[in-house]
């Protein structure tokens, strides 16, 4: 039999039973559908962070007292127990620190914004030094960025992201209106460009004041994070993280031999970290979306069982006209194979569909890769094969005698 032949035929099948068969694809349209969603998410979401991140610059490290990801509540008890950050290490990294070309301190809280009767809720308010915004890779759209004047006087000046300039000051100039921050009136003297969203969190509701304003409104006792920008290559940045780390071990009295009681983190350390979070995800999905898949292919295997059932004593003229079993076998094979790869191709399309959605109601990012199309077909062919060569095996091996004796 000729392998166009078998196609045929093979559709010719699928065709004549359509419900039947739209009802036994739809384990393995969920199955492939899950696959291709959570890998478009997945691979978007890391090239937006590793997008984002790449931003701040790999030349860019970070002091910190604690880490920005925490695993686990003893991770986080044993972190608190460290001494806190103060503005002092900044300083000391700052004339220290020849390798660094820029240093600057960041502090941070989520509050409340209000201005002309609205207000804002979770806006992060910072505590930049006037170095901050460069550091953070913000660009100034709108007015100026701090100065040094700012930081000695603690000026009531503030920068504001554009969340609060859309739905809070509305149209006109922004520039010079008032707004408070826990009851404090600051002056707006600059707009930071827009930053959009990361998966889904927008990253415009925020307002930087100078840092010796943060801490005459909310105290001393919050640990800064030091940002420091190394002043050249990979060699020289290495140069730049040994520096600050001797120097901070020296001033926290760590012992010799001992682990730091600080971290000192790059944008390759929080890469690292986002993408064993999201392969853990993927995975986790991924095992969910075989699940899936096996009922998918127990489901057709079921429906080709019946279907040898159906037409035995077709495939008893069959064998009868001078069909071999490996004709046989190949037709079966061919109609499992073909019933999961349309199930396959309809799965690939509404999870790209259902990524997009996600997208465009969420914000989600999402990228959908050449290959993952491809191992969609793929496993759901796989599939198709695997659970369809048992009832393939069972309409071959049919006696053509006992077969053409069968009742319609």
């Amino acid at each position: 039999m000729k392998l166009i032949e078998a196609f045929k035929l093979a559709l010719q099948s699928l065709w004549g039973n359509k419900l039947r068969s739209i009802l036994t694809l739809i384990g393995v349209i969920m199955g492939v559908a899950s696959v291709i969603m959570v890998i478009t998410l997945v691979q978007g979401a890391n090239r937006y962070v590793s997008t984002k991140l790449s931003g701040y610059g790999a030349d860019v490290f970070t002091v910190s007292r604690m880490p920005q990801v925490i695993f686990s509540a003893e991770e986080y008890l044993s972190y608190q127990k460290r001494k806190i950050l103060r503005m002092d290490d900044y300083e000391a990294v700052k004339a220290i620190c020849t390798d660094c070309a820029e240093v600057g301190a960041l502090l941070n809280k989520s509050t409340n914004v209000v201005a002309n009767g609205h207000s804002s809720n979770n806006t992060e308010v910072r505590g930049y030094t006037w170095t901050m915004l460069s550091l953070n890779n913000i660009e100034i759209a709108l007015g100026r960025g701090f100065t040094p004047i700012d930081e000695e006087h603690a000026t009531k000046n503030a920068i504001v992201g554009y969340d609060i300039v859309d739905n809070l000051l509305g149209a006109g100039d922004p520039l010079g209106k008032e707004i408070r921050v826990d009851g404090i009136q600051y002056t707006i003297v600059g707009v930071g460009e827009r930053q959009g969203k990361t998966l889904g969190q927008s990253q415009d509701n925020w307002v930087a004041v100078p840092i010796t304003t943060y801490q005459q409104n909310y105290g001393y006792n919050d640990s800064v994070t030091i940002y420091a920008r190394a002043a050249g290559n990979a060699q020289v940045m290495a140069q730049a993280e040994d520096q600050v780390r001797v120097l901070m071990r020296t001033r926290r009295h760590n012992a010799p031999g001992t682990p730091d009681d600080f971290n000192l983190e790059t944008n390759d350390t929080f890469l690292d970290i986002w993408k064993q979070i999201s392969s853990l995800f993927a995975w986790v999905v991924l095992g969910l979306a075989s699940i899936a898949l096996v009922v998918g292919g127990v489901v057709i295997m079921n429906i080709m069982l019946v279907s040898v059932t159906e037409r035995t004593r077709e495939i008893g003229v069959r064998k009868a006209l001078g069909a071999k079993q490996r004709d046989v076998l190949l037709q079966f094979l061919i109609e499992s194979a073909s019933l999961a790869v349309v199930g396959g191709a309809l799965g690939v399309l509404g999870g790209i569909l259902v990524g997009k959605l996600i997208t465009i109601f969420v914000g989600f990012p999402t990228a959908v890769p050449l290959w993952a199309i491809f191992l969609g077909l793929l496993l759901a062919g796989a599939v198709g094969i695997f659970f369809g060569v048992y009832p393939a095996s069972k309409a071959a091996k049919l006696d053509p005698v006992v077969a053409l004796r069968a009742e319609l």
